[in-house]
């Protein structure tokens, strides 16, 4: 049995009547289904991690360390001889 991939929802830009930018989630109709505000909505997209971002962080996680890096240390500068005149 093949498994059924998800289709991704498609949100409708609009503006309210006070000018607020808004999310419209539509049912296999057209009706509305949900409607968010843009801030809300966006705001917990980002907050929401991703399948590609939390394999990669999974992967990173289990590499090793490498060995930190050793500073550069600075050789002093050699005193200059005064000169006779």
């Amino acid at each position: 049995m093949a498994t059924k991939k998800k289709k991704t929802v498609r949100r409708t830009t609009l503006r309210s009547s006070k000018g607020t930018k808004l999310y419209a989630v539509r049912n296999a109709d057209g009706t509305f289904k949900d409607i968010q505000t843009y801030k809300r909505a966006h705001s917990a997209d980002l907050r929401k991690t991703s399948k590609a971002e939390a394999t990669t962080k999974k992967a990173k996680k289990t590499v090793k360390p490498k060995a930190a890096k050793r500073k550069a240390t600075r050789k002093k500068a050699a005193k200059k001889k005064a000169s006779a005149k």
